[in-house]
């Protein structure tokens, strides 16, 4: 019994997206590594991500500390302002807030210089010499951004923790000490890590997202167009519903400090 066409066509797309995640990691360990391409890749994605990414999640962390900050104190547990707010942009802001600027900026740019070779016929001309668009093209730019992704992770964390310290401490007038005590007797390094790893999965979806649009656009700079839109919007999708999954599974799996 074959399924209706209109699930067949709704579901081919993802199959060959999942195709395509699933070439990029194949062609990841196979040489000719493209360093040179990895690093200016790398660069370039870095540059046009790390200061919006720093810029956003200041006002993303303090609004997570005030709050937080309100909250608590309606229920007489200011002490744990500290280990709320930043458990809360550790494990879920900063992963979240570097997933949507590596897919807004990075990914927008990934996808519309492929889809520009694409309709230039460049990618049929490698094919036709034998050379690899994804090995060549793709594999560099997805494992760029999910190598920033997670670096800029990192930045996301340190400056949304400084936000929400100075926003909890200098504003609200907030006990230094009982937020730093909080944060240390509540947080662990798996903290750290289920960040990293989400940061590192949210990057290397974006990137395959981005490839795959750009790889097959609608006919004509328009359809470049509309295929940089679309990746932005399905890499959006695609990053929350991972989120949820990893979210639950770190709390379901990793038992909670001190218990």
């Amino acid at each position: 019994m074959t399924a209706p066409a209109p699930i067949t066509r709704a579901l081919t797309p993802v199959g060959r997206l999942f195709g395509l995640g699933v070439a990029v990691v194949r062609n990841a360990f196979r040489p000719p590594f493209q360093l040179a391409e990895f690093i200016e890749q790398t660069w370039f994605v870095t540059k046009v991500s790390a200061l919006p990414t720093a810029l956003f999640t200041i006002p993303f962390g303090a609004t997570i500390a005030l709050l937080l900050a309100e909250l608590t104190r309606q229920f007489g547990a200011q002490s744990q302002t500290g280990a709320g707010s930043v458990l809360a942009i550790v494990q879920q802001a900063a992963p979240i807030v570097t997933a949507l600027l590596i897919s807004g900026a990075g990914g927008s740019a990934v996808c519309a210089d492929l889809g520009a070779r694409t309709i230039r016929e460049e990618i049929a001309a490698m094919e036709v010499l034998g050379i690899s668009p994804i090995h060549r093209l793709v594999v560099p730019r997805v494992l760029a951004m999910a190598t920033t992704a997670v670096v800029l992770n990192g930045l996301a964390s340190v400056v949304g923790v400084a936000g929400g310290y100075y926003f909890n401490v200098i504003v609200q007038g907030g006990t230094p000490g009982a937020y730093i005590a909080s944060f240390s007797a509540v947080a662990q390094v798996s903290d750290i890590v289920v960040s990293e790893v989400k940061a590192f999965l949210f990057g290397f979806t974006a990137g395959v997202v981005a490839a795959y649009r750009g790889l097959n656009p609608p006919p004509g700079p328009k359809g470049v167009g509309d295929a940089v839109n679309q990746s932005v919007v399905i890499s959006f999708v695609l990053v929350f519903l991972i989120n949820l999954v990893l979210t639950g599974l770190y709390l379901e799996l990793v038992p909670p400090k001190g218990s």
